[in-house]
């Protein structure tokens, strides 16, 4: 395993593990909102990908909003084919915990989603949120198309000036196109709903924006 220093910095893509061709199993109906996790997106609906942190509690604030239709757990934004979680937390696979929200935006729109993301962790902690500390743990919004990037870009403007007027620090999170989204283990989908009890730093127990900016 990678030293806490090495976590703390992403492996170059020469560095990474070699993954494997096929993908890891995982559950195969949303444990809350019993769909088939791996349904194919009905036509209108759309899909956003955001890092913020343990992906236990970044999922379940998305399940809980209003048109959102599905939300999986997994791993993205980075080299190594179908990793396991355990790969990843060795920091040398790149990827960073990830949602992945299916929508309907005739019910909730992208800058509904975005100030979630947005007040839901802090985006000034770089390679960790809270206790939690590795590459994985990064601020991450990757889009699908050039509306989504223009949308994220423009909110991370609004976000880093209010942070700045307030004596915050500067914002790390990153704004990608959405990569490969690799399904997290069948344990990972919508833990807390299976596990109420359950730690995460994220989502109503831990680390939240610094302020609440009413930016979307």
């Amino acid at each position: 395993m990678f030293g806490l220093t090495q976590k703390l910095t992403m492996p170059r893509p020469d560095e990474a593990l070699a993954g494997r061709t096929d993908p890891i199993p995982t559950a195969e109906t949303h444990f809350v909102l019993k769909r088939p996790l791996k349904e194919p997106v009905e036509n209108g609906h759309e899909v956003a990908i955001f890092g913020m942190g343990c992906f236990w509690g970044v999922e379940r604030m998305f399940w809980q909003l209003d048109g959102v239709v599905n939300t999986a757990a997994g791993y993205s934004a980075g080299y190594t084919p179908n990793p396991t979680y355990e790969e990843v937390c060795t920091g040398k696979t790149g990827h960073n915990e990830v949602v992945r929200v299916v929508y309907d935006p005739l019910r909730i729109s992208y800058a509904e989603l975005l100030k979630t993301f947005w007040e839901g962790h802090d985006p000034t902690q770089g390679m960790r949120q809270g206790n939690d500390r590795g590459t994985q743990y990064r601020s991450g919004i990757y889009y699908s198309d050039g509306l989504q990037r223009i949308e994220a870009e423009t909110t991370l403007a609004a976000y880093s000036a209010k942070l700045e007027d307030a004596g915050y620090g500067a914002i790390s999170t990153e704004v990608l196109p959405a990569g490969e989204f690799y399904f997290a283990e069948a344990h990972h989908q919508q833990y807390l709903a299976k596990n109420p009890a359950g730690y995460c730093g994220i989502g109503g127990t831990g680390v939240t924006c610094p302020i609440g900016l009413g930016v979307a």
